[in-house]
């Protein structure tokens, strides 16, 4: 006779196996914002959870205008019919190519109402939060690619002291900037007067060293992962540093 049964004692289940639960959506090539939460949110019980989108490289506007029409889908298929407290998009310049209103919208066809994160919106609220406006910010694309996101700092009412770019154009290799070489490269890039330094791209591994990239430049930093994790935590009420860093210390801008 078969030795298998079913339980008498019936399950109990709980509403969320984690308290809250984020979606992310990456690119396809993305090497970096992954480890980058599971380091920083994962250990404030914030579960994570990804779905990747088309992308080919080389970085140009063309082809970040191209993820568009994939976003929707990318986010419908994160826990689908189940809510998410956020959904993050995982790329900053093409938050700024495609738009943040128009990455908000496909994003919210797929999740309905979902509050949406982009390292645009989070960067340009983590300046805010600082009280920094002169600014120096550099970014690991070229110049076609750099340039919206310098207008874009210009028209939200910032000053560029020094916008700095390195002219790459695959973000594999972005990702395999080495650590030492950030903080060298930071430090280079920051200008004299600057109340902040922006690091651009969710594949430059910056979050990691944001605090010994301060100590060498002197002045607050952010990076694209890293303000977008900072904004995770406010929206959900975090109130944890999560991470080294001035950023973290601080409450979303207009909070009390």
């Amino acid at each position: 006779m078969s030795p298998l049964r079913i339980s008498p004692v019936a399950p109990r289940l709980e509403a969320r196996p984690v308290r809250h639960r984020i979606g992310l959506v990456a690119l396809a090539t993305d090497h970096t914002t992954e480890p980058d939460f599971a380091r920083i949110l994962s250990p404030r019980g914030i579960g994570v959870y990804v779905n990747r989108v088309p992308y080919a490289n080389p970085v140009t506007p063309e082809t970040l205008r191209a993820m568009e029409p994939a976003l929707t889908e990318g986010a419908r298929l994160i826990l689908p019919d189940e809510a998410l407290d956020a959904v993050v998009y995982g790329c900053t310049s093409a938050s700024v190519v495609i738009g943040e209103g128009a990455v908000r919208d496909a994003i919210r066809r797929g999740k309905p109402g979902v509050h949406v994160i982009t390292p645009v919106s989070a960067t340009l609220a983590g300046l805010r939060a600082m009280g920094a406006r002169r600014i120096s910010v550099l970014t690991p694309y070229t110049r076609a690619t750099s340039e919206p996101m310098a207008r874009l700092f210009e028209e939200t009412g910032f000053d560029l002291a020094r916008f700095t770019c390195l002219d790459m154009q695959d973000d594999r290799e972005m990702a395999r900037i080495g650590p030492d070489s950030i903080v060298e490269l930071a430090r280079e890039a920051m200008a004299p007067g600057s109340e902040a330094l922006f690091i651009s791209c969710t594949a430059v591994r910056a979050a990691g060293v944001i605090d010994r990239i301060e100590a060498a430049t002197g002045a607050p930093a952010i990076s694209s992962n890293y303000a977008a994790a900072w904004a995770v935590l406010r929206h959900l009420g975090d109130p944890g540093p999560g991470a080294p860093g001035h950023l973290m210390t601080l409450p979303a801008a207009g909070a009390a």
